[in-house]
């Protein structure tokens, strides 16, 4: 059964969100995008609140690219919150970032980040790398679905 749920990018930068969409294209995936330009509004989507209040929260996406650069509420901030609030807990997060600092890629995993990506700066690299995440996080992965009354 095809997975049809949305992936979650949150990216500031339009021209790595406009990489990040037209990889997704040329590698195929047909899973519907959402775009988060900061923190804030990344939770906002996936709690229904602020600019997003009346979303149904308990349709999560597939997964979350997310950057740790972020305006407004950087990436760890994000990932902690995601953590930790039970509907979220498992919810696959991927960081998807250009920094190469040890202390970000051990916070990132130390706070529950499901895999730690550096995009590379090569355009057929992130294309292969964006094919990549597609595979195994739309098509390979398991995932755990919400069960009626929002209980896992």
């Amino acid at each position: 059964m095809p997975n049809n749920q949305p992936v979650l990018i949150v990216e500031d930068n339009p021209d790595d969100e406009a990489l990040t969409l037209r990889a997704f294209g040329k590698a195929g995936v047909k899973n519907p995008m959402v775009v988060a330009h900061d923190g804030v509004e990344a939770l906002d989507y996936l709690f229904g609140t602020g600019s997003h209040v009346g979303r149904d929260a308990s349709e999560l996406p597939a997964v979350v690219l997310l950057d740790l650069k972020l305006p407004r509420m950087d990436g760890l901030e994000v990932l902690r919150r995601i953590r930790a609030d039970e509907r979220t807990a498992l919810l696959p997060v991927v960081v998807l970032t250009t920094s190469r600092e040890d202390l970000d890629v051990q916070q990132s995993l130390r706070l529950g980040a499901n895999s730690y990506i550096r995009k590379p700066v090569d355009y057929e690299r992130f294309l292969h790398a964006v094919h990549l995440i597609g595979q195994y996080w739309l098509t390979l992965n398991e995932t755990v679905h919400a069960q009626a009354g929002g209980a896992y």
